[in-house]
């Protein structure tokens, strides 16, 4: 399987990596042989965080006799130093590991800074001096924070979300991350499951050497599409080139990433799902989203105060209240026109 170098670290990851965020979604067992069967493939390089409810732990029970065999990278959200140095000796404890060989602050919403001694960068710090830790890196959605991680020489990766429909700004994060020697994550390589056509996907990351991608997991059919995908190694050509241009068209302008950074709405409306309901419908099997309950948790978007919270706090700059708007609009449109299909 092809391999390439995460920057100044030096760890050698394989191309086709998977992101663990899903198998806290599989039962124990299922996740165990789901893990295995990715390194049985050939994958090499396994992403989680603290965050994620069981999948450092499952990952513990798949992995742990190759543990000498791989990378891991695993992520905490804490803000303080204490909080920082208890969630990677949780993380040790879960994954069944002396060390981890990435640890990622978790979607930032500023450059942690190196020089405050309760901050989160001390605990980090002091990991690493432990040998809890090997190497910092650090996630985020916005791409003023990720441009200013960069520019700050503190961090050797940077994960952000990376596909085929980020904006110009967005991809050339891997060109910045290529010339700072830091490895470049790329998280949401489907938008979230709005991109379905595998073989665009893999082409398009074949195109920036530098970018790994960790592709989530949580089925078997899914495991053994990337890694055909990944045996095939399917190159850019003029269909998929012409497939991705129609496929940024239609997607551009009110696409919301599903970053979280809008919730929670005060008033209890599950944003980040709601505001992209028009392309979960019409992307994914649509009856799922059908049930009576997505249609009370479309209809609590009438609830809406107005306070533009959501707004203010969107990286992306959306008006997310009159997109919320629209979208349950086009919900009931969509549940007219498909109803007797139910």
């Amino acid at each position: 399987m092809k391999t390439l170098t995460l920057g100044k670290t030096g760890l050698v990851v394989t191309k086709t990596a998977m992101g663990c965020l899903p198998v806290q979604r599989c039962d124990r067992d299922y996740a165990v042989k789901l893990l295995q069967a990715a390194y049985d493939g050939g994958i090499r390089y396994f992403d989680t965080a603290n965050a994620y409810t069981d999948s450092e732990e499952k990952i513990g029970l798949a992995l742990a006799d190759v543990r000498d065999r791989i990378v891991i990278s695993t992520k905490s959200a804490a803000w303080d130093r204490d909080g920082v140095l208890a969630h990677i000796e949780n993380s040790l404890k879960m994954m069944r590991t002396d060390y981890i060989d990435l640890f990622q602050f978790h979607q930032v919403p500023e450059v942690p800074d190196p020089n405050d001694p309760n901050g989160p960068y001390a605990g980090a710090l002091e990991a690493k001096r432990r040998g809890w830790i090997r190497h910092i890196g650090v996630t985020t959605h916005r791409v003023q924070v990720a441009e200013d991680c960069i520019a700050s020489g503190w961090f050797e990766t940077l994960q952000f979300p990376f596909s085929y429909i980020s904006s110009e700004r967005d991809l050339a994060l891997a060109e910045k991350c290529r010339k700072a020697d830091m490895g470049y994550i790329a998280m949401k390589g489907l938008a979230g499951g709005l991109l379905t056509n595998v073989r665009a996907c893999h082409a398009f990351m074949n195109l920036y050497d530098n970018v790994v991608p960790i592709w989530g997991i949580q089925r078997m059919e899914e495991l053994e599409q990337w890694l055909e995908m990944a045996d095939e190694d399917p190159q850019m050509d003029a269909m998929l080139d012409a497939f991705i241009k129609k496929e940024r068209q239609e997607l551009s302008g009110t696409f919301c990433r599903s970053c979280g950074y809008c919730m929670p709405c005060p008033v209890g409306i599950e944003i980040r799902n709601c505001a992209r309901m028009n392309m979960l419908l019409r992307r994914s099997p649509w009856q799922q989203y059908m049930t009576p309950e997505w249609q009370a948790k479309m209809n609590k978007i009438e609830d809406c105060i107005g306070c533009r919270s959501c707004a203010s706090k969107c990286p992306y700059q959306l008006d997310t209240p009159n997109l919320l708007k629209y979208m349950l609009k086009d919900y009931r449109e969509f549940y007219e026109e498909h109803k007797n299909r139910l």
